[in-house]
């Protein structure tokens, strides 16, 4: 996990990932963009994440936040993290990466969790 040459992490093969860095259709998810500063997008992200259901912030930096959250019922962990790098245009765009540690299929566990925080994010 974590930032390589200015990406996310590539999903691994199994449909139970999705990232808005994905080259293919079944992992792919879009980014959202804001005008907002990076500042004021790390802001709101840990606010969001704060008011969500079995979420923990393992990492913040300026520019990247990484989170896990834990399955209600069987305690299965799920990484999800946020990347808005620099820019020099007005807007800021933050990818996104939401994966689960094990198993093959999450029944559309991630893109669901990375729809609701867009979501709030907009509100």
């Amino acid at each position: 996990m974590g930032i390589e040459d200015l990406k996310l992490t590539l999903c691994p093969s199994t449909p139970n990932c999705v990232s808005t860095q994905a080259k293919n259709k079944e992992h792919f998810i879009e980014p959202i963009k804001t005008q907002n500063s990076q500042l004021h997008v790390k802001e709101s992200l840990l606010k969001i994440l704060g008011k969500l259901n079995n979420a923990k912030i393992i990492e913040t930096k300026d520019n990247y936040i990484r989170t896990e959250f834990s399955s209600k019922l069987f305690g299965f962990v799920d990484d999800v993290e946020f990347y808005f790098p620099d820019t020099k245009s007005n807007t800021t765009t933050i990818h996104m990466r939401s994966a689960s540690r094990l198993g093959h299929s999450d029944f559309g566990v991630n893109r669901k969790r990375i729809e609701e925080i867009r979501s709030r994010f907009k509100q």
